[in-house]
């Protein structure tokens, strides 16, 4: 298949071109490199099946250029977005206009070429819930924006969801959406605006102390990237389902079911990485969610996929890729 990856430069976003590319795809990426970098496709480049385009995707020559290096697109894997949590709350207007700008202009694309989607969107876009674990079609609860703006980005994938089932109904769209929890592994951004995991195994590399903010109860399932892409990947490649179901408009929640608290996963940090540095205690950012926990009933059941690696496998693992880079 001729596949169009957004945000193909990212952390995901680079370990599903080189699945996609191992299955003998052809692969182009749309990338404005603002989050992405170039060192991620390192591995793609050289490949004769792999082109990579400069630019933001909401841009339709950008879209159109990639198109023609393919000669005509199949498939859209859609995972361009502003994210990390800083960004939620410092540039609420950043991350709603381009995570919202570009989901329109790609669904549109699709649409207009008859290109099967899939949306990468993010349990996120639940907003606050309080019954775990989160099904598929769960209603999502926002707090007002008075007092403080972290779901500027759980929004705006709502919205992005919303203009994919609207599409669906309305154009014919073969859209699928899916949620990846708590995705982490080699690649994956740490430092203020990036993610737990790598922010805690950073820390232990550079002598710091793990911060916590609050006292670290907040609960996540953390899901290995390989089991995250292969339920991807999966979802842009099935005509239907493994269990005969359309798959047109569906959405399915992928991670891993093992929940851990923010303490535990710094204990762990310093197991795998066996520092002696200390955990301490911060202010948070507003508004962080107390826990969540995916129901992958639907993804079991229509995929065939489960999640593979534990929690302290996977950092032991990140932490290794981390002493070799």
């Amino acid at each position: 298949m001729r596949c169009i990856v957004t945000g193909g430069a990212g952390f995901l976003g680079s370990h599903l071109c080189e699945s996609l590319l191992a299955r003998g795809h052809d692969v182009c990426v749309v990338d404005d490199l603002f989050r992405g970098r170039k060192a991620n496709m390192e591995d793609c480049k050289g490949m004769p099946d792999f082109h990579f385009v400069l630019g933001d995707c909401a841009n339709i020559e950008k879209m159109e250029k990639a198109e023609e290096k393919l000669n005509g697109v199949d498939v859209i894997y859609h995972l361009a977005a502003i994210n990390g949590t800083r960004y939620f709350n410092e540039r609420p207007d950043l991350v709603i206009n381009v995570n919202v700008r570009t989901t329109d202009a790609v669904v549109k694309f699709a649409s207009d070429r008859g290109a099967r989607l899939v949306f990468t969107s993010s349990p996120e876009a639940y907003g606050i819930q309080n019954v775990m674990p989160l099904e598929e079609n769960a209603e999502g609860i926002c707090p007002s924006p008075h007092n403080h703006l972290r779901h500027s980005y759980g929004a705006s994938k709502y919205l992005g969801e919303i203009l994919v089932q609207f599409a669906v109904r309305e154009k014919d769209l073969d859209g699928r959406i899916i949620r990846p929890f708590n995705g982490y592994g080699p690649r994956l951004k740490g430092g203020e605006h990036g993610q737990v995991s790598s922010i805690f195994l950073e820390q232990c590399h550079e002598g710091k102390n793990i911060t916590l903010h609050g006292d670290g109860a907040q609960t996540r399932c953390f899901t290995w990237y390989s089991d995250l892409i292969d339920g991807i990947v999966s979802l842009g490649e099935l005509d239907e389902g493994v269990d005969g179901t359309s798959l047109k408009g569906c959405s399915f929640n992928i991670g891993s079911n093992e929940e851990i608290s923010m303490l535990e996963l710094a204990q762990i940090a310093l197991k795998v990485s066996d520092a002696e540095s200390e955990i301490t205690t911060g202010d948070g950012h507003p508004g962080d969610t107390l826990r969540r926990v995916p129901d992958t009933t639907a993804a079991e059941a229509a995929l065939g996929w489960y999640s593979k690696v534990g929690i302290e496998e996977g950092m032991l693992r990140c932490w290794e890729w981390m002493l070799a880079e």
